[in-house]
C-alpha cells in the first residue's frame, strides 16, 4: 500500500509539468540499476525506489510560475527552488513509515565535494541513498528538454556525470554508473516501456 501511494504521490507531482513528466520514475530506474551494481539488499533497493519516487515532492510547494517558466531563473527565485528538499522533508516526516526516506528526500542535492545544499555536508556524511539518487537525478535531467535549453545527448550526459565525479558525485557511484550504463539503461526503459531496448 505504501509504495502505490508512493506512486500515486510522484504521478501527481509528474503531472503539473509536461516537461518533467516521468521523472520520477526515470530516477527511480536508474537508481534500481545503480543499486544492483552496487550489489545492495532487496530491502536497501525497497527504501531506495521509494526514496527516490519522492525526492522531489517538495517541488509542490513551490509555485507554477517559477517552476514552468520559460526562461533562465534569476538567483532569487533559485533560492526558492532550493527550499524544495525542506518542503519534502516537512511532508514526509508526518508519514511515520517514511522516517527513512526523510535523510534522503532532504540532502539529494548535496554535493560530494560539500559545495550543495541545503546543510553543505559532504562525501559520505551524505545517505548513500541521495548520493545515489544525484547521479540519476542529474542524468534524467541533463537528458530532458525544458523549456529554457534543449537535452544533453547521452554521451555529453555520462560525460558530465564522471567528470564530476569527486566533485558533484560520489566518485565510486559515477564510475558504476558510466561503467554499467548500458545495462543500467536498457533495464530501466524496458520497465517503463516494455516494448523498449537498446
Amino acid at each position: 500500500m505504501n509504495f502505490e501511494m508512493v506512486m500515486a504521490l510522484s504521478n501527481a507531482l509528474d503531472a503539473r509539468d509536461k516537461y518533467t513528466a516521468g521523472h520520477s520514475r526515470r530516477v527511480m530506474e536508474y537508481s534500481i540499476g545503480i543499486a544492483k551494481h552496487l550489489k545492495l539488499s532487496g530491502d536497501d533497493i525497497g527504501r531506495l525506489k521509494m526514496s527516490a519516487l519522492l525526492h522531489d515532492i517538495g517541488k509542490i510547494g513551490i509555485s507554477d510560475v517559477i517552476l514552468h517558466k520559460e526562461s533562465g531563473i534569476s538567483d532569487k527565485e533559485f533560492a526558492v527552488i532550493k527550499k524544495h528538499p525542506e518542503i519534502g522533508t516537512n511532508i514526509l516526516k508526518a508519514v511515520g513509515s517514511f522516517k527513512d526516506l526523510v535523510p534522503v528526500v532532504y540532502h539529494h542535492h548535496e554535493r560530494f565535494d560539500g559545495l550543495g545544499y541545503p546543510q553543505g555536508i559532504y562525501g559520505e556524511q551524505i545517505p548513500l541513498y541521495a548520493r545515489i539518487i544525484a547521479i540519476a537525478d542529474s542524468f534524467d535531467a541533463m537528458t530532458s528538454t525544458r523549456p529554457y535549453r534543449k537535452a544533453l545527448n547521452i554521451e555529453n550526459a555520462l560525460m558530465e556525470i564522471e567528470l564530476n565525479g569527486g566533485k558533484q558525485f560520489d566518485p565510486s557511484i559515477s564510475h558504476v554508473f558510466t561503467d554499467r550504463f548500458v545495462d543500467i539503461f536498457d533495464e530501466a526503459y524496458r520497465n517503463i516501456e516494455p516494448e523498449y531496448s537498446i
